[in-house]
């Protein structure tokens, strides 16, 4: 079960999300093409769909996660020094069924200028 975690940076907030390589693993197969589209459920259990792209050609397949991504950065109001972490959950159907992704997304936590930690985005809290 391939997961990762990285802390986001300013091109994850404004153009792609850099994946690494070995999160190729966890998801469906790109029968033979460079983009794959998939499904996250975040910490609200609201579903986004991604899509993860490679380069065509080249010695370096470098991985991003392009459609979907900005609006959920944006939905989310994703800062520089925030992490997110993509998971492969366990699915509760069946061994046919298609894999079920996670996704968390946890704000950096400054105290005088330094990171001391970080904590769950939590969702907002719309007025009546």
């Amino acid at each position: 079960m391939a997961s990762f975690s990285k802390m986001i940076t300013r091109t994850d907030t404004e153009k792609r999300l850099s994946v690494p390589i070995k999160f190729l693993e966890s998801l469906p197969p790109f029968h033979g093409g460079h983009a794959v589209d998939f499904q996250a459920e975040d910490e609200n259990a609201e579903v986004w769909t991604f899509q993860c792209s490679t380069r065509k050609k080249g010695r370096y397949k470098k991985p991003v996660l392009s459609k979907g991504w900005l609006r959920f950065a944006s939905r989310k109001k994703l800062k520089v020094g925030d992490r997110i972490e993509f998971y492969e959950a366990r699915n509760q159907t069946t061994d046919e069924s298609p894999p079920c992704y996670g996704v968390r997304v946890e704000r950096e936590i400054k105290l005088l200028g330094c990171r001391i930690g970080y904590a769950p985005l939590l969702s907002e809290i719309k007025p009546f």
